[in-house]
């Protein structure tokens, strides 16, 4: 092991380092088991995506000690982990190191079995090295070149010097001092005020000769090489490529061909580029697509609008709009089929426009169902927020407070919820508030469903329950009570007046709001099937509550939806009861349809 001094450890973090080239899974528990063979660690960070909070592939490991950090440094550098080998140096605080280019040297023209120990191990002769990469993809496969940043630049070139043209694994590399691509363009040029070769396509139907492909280009200059790509049965692909002595020759045939019709083909005629040039550039124009799209669709003018009737179509959401402002756009989401999906967007030239139709339209009825209206997030805000809401919802809630209503045994002095049904209501009518008299004082309950607690029916302690007589009767026993001699009925109701409770009232907010929340990371990691699953025991026990009878096909309707559109309605009472009242609005209408047919 090479002696700590004041050079090597004095200008990075005395004793921490940087791992890169780590999997995605690599999590800090698994750094520190790999870590602490060389010593004492003080902390280890594993730097993630603020919004996915996946890893980025690289971490910072902090010692207690320079001698344990040099240590890690020297025998465990490319050690797999995870079989994938990390890379080490030390944590250079200071950008202005790596950003100045002194010390750094490119390479390229590497055999693809060169990997990052092997190139360190080559070049290790010439100085004390910072950083050692080969570059690879996404399959990490060798992209044939590579960056050694020695700590001096009196090393760097006496690598350059020594290994420049010489043979590595049979193949003969190029060395050179690393420059950014703004020093390449001021020293090389842009490839395209260069180019000799160009990329002609779209003349598969006029079936070229490779003489008449050529005799195209003559004209221009020089010809080195003209080529017809074919497929295995020697037939033209319709494209092909030119390649002329002088950049000059190349220029005019591309200003003078490029969409020439010839022979009924309209050529495309243009700069050859290598494949991760164009996949560059296609990803240029993406981002200022979006940028464009993200400066037109600003925040606070787009609007998301779900719960769409089947037959509301583009115009007729224009239509409805409109009368709020100008409309910029309005489109309705459609599958490969041309269904709607039942949602859509909106969006109004000013925020105020955009503001008034939310006001105006959210639980407005159209053609049957209320929509939702909303301001449209892009996918990164839409998860902060639903996960800020589980943060508020959970905040100061016990761990599994809802559990004693899905254990076979029954707290003491608990009150056994029945659930009673409840009249639907259609889409025009509003529930109206409950009320109840407790102690001559008149208290309005939380609008939205409730469940009701017989006024008899209380569960006896473990010492009372051989007295099975003396248990009170039970709601579903009410009809037989009915029939009873008012005196009876009298004497029975009063026997259990007092420390009664009579028909409390179990808000469905509170039931949503106990019970411990999914998270989509929690769905993550489950199957598709649990998942469903998972849904399903959080849905079905808060619709039984309202529609006992058909709780358990509500709750199967409900599961054909998307898990996040059921994850955010589990988060908001109201949509769940909207959602449920459609779906007993359609049970209620298959039902009738089967009873005119039966007539």
């Amino acid at each position: 092991m090479s002696v700590i001094n004041q050079t090597t450890t004095g200008n990075y973090g005395i004793a921490s380092l940087y791992c890169g080239d780590l999997e995605p899974e690599i999590t800090e528990a698994n750094l520190y088991d790999k870590f602490s063979q060389a010593g004492p660690v003080a902390s280890i960070r594993v730097c993630r995506d603020v919004v996915t909070k996946r890893s980025l592939g690289y971490a910072y490991i902090n010692f207690q000690h320079a001698a344990d950090a040099e240590r890690a440094l020297d025998t465990m550098n490319y050690e797999l982990i995870k079989g994938r080998p990390m890379r080490l140096m030390w944590s250079q605080r200071d950008p202005s190191l790596r950003k100045s280019g002194v010390g750094n040297v490119f390479i390229k023209n590497l055999d693809k079995s060169i990997d990052n120990k092997s190139l360190y191990d080559t070049f290790s002769v010439f100085g004390n090295i910072l950083s050692c990469k080969v570059a690879t993809d996404e399959r990490n496969i060798s992209k044939g070149y590579g960056f050694v940043h020695f700590e001096t630049q009196e090393a760097a070139d006496q690598a350059i010097e020594k290994v420049n043209g010489m043979l590595l694994n049979d193949k003969k590399v190029f060395v050179g001092r690393f420059m950014t691509r703004k020093e390449r363009m001021e020293t090389l040029g842009h490839p395209a005020t260069r180019f000799t070769n160009i990329y002609v396509k779209n003349f598969a139907e006029a079936q070229f000769t490779e003489e008449e492909f050529q005799g195209l280009f003559d004209p221009f200059g020089k010809i080195v090489s003209c080529v017809i790509m074919k497929d295995d049965s020697g037939k033209s692909k319709g494209f092909g490529f030119v390649s002329f002595e002088a950049h000059e020759s190349a220029k005019q045939a591309v200003d003078r061909l490029n969409g020439e019709e010839v022979k009924g083909c309209k050529l495309y005629v243009a700069r050859a580029q290598k494949k991760n040039e164009r996949q560059a550039e296609l990803r240029e124009k993406y981002e200022k697509l979006k940028m464009e799209r993200l400066n037109r669709y600003q925040q606070g003018v787009n609007l998301y609008v779900k719960n769409l009737d089947d037959v509301i179509d583009d115009k007729r959401l224009n239509e409805e709009f409109s009368v709020y402002g100008n409309i910029t756009s309005a489109k309705i989401m459609v599958d490969d089929k041309g269904n709607t999906k039942g949602f859509g967007f909106v969006c109004f030239s000013s925020p105020d426009e955009a503001t008034k139709a939310v006001t105006e339209m959210n639980g407005r009825i159209i053609v049957s169902k209320p929509l939702f209206v909303a301001l449209a997030q892009r996918k990164e805000e839409r998860k902060q927020h639903l996960a800020a809401q589980h943060a508020v919802r959970t905040q100061g809630m016990p761990r599994n407070f809802m559990g004693a209503l899905h254990t076979s045994v029954i707290p003491t002095n608990y009150l056994m919820p029945v659930a009673q049904p409840r009249p639907f209501l259609s889409t025009n009518q509003v529930p109206r508030p409950r009320w109840q008299q407790t102690q001559g004082q008149m208290r309005q309950q939380p609008t939205g469903w409730a469940m009701q607690v017989p006024s008899v029916v209380q569960v006896p302690t473990r010492m009372q329950s051989p007295q099975v007589s003396q248990r009170p009767q039970s709601t579903m026993q009410q009809p037989q009570n009915s029939a009873m001699p008012n005196g009876q009925q009298q004497q029975r109701s009063t026997r259990y007046s007092q420390n009664t409770v009579r028909n409390p009232m179990v808000p469905m907010n509170d039931m949503v709001m106990a019970q411990e929340p999914i998270t989509a990371n929690m769905l993550s990691q489950a199957t598709p099937a649990d998942q469903k699953q998972m849904l399903g025991e959080r849905l079905y026990p808060i619709i039984q509550m309202a529609q006992p009878e058909l709780a358990g096909k509500i709750t199967g309707m409900l599961l054909e939806m998307d898990n996040g559109e059921i994850l955010a309605m589990l988060d908001d009472p109201q949509h769940l009861n909207s959602k449920v009242n459609e779906a007993v609005a359609v049970l209620q209408a298959h039902q009738a349809k089967i009873a005119d047919q039966k007539k």
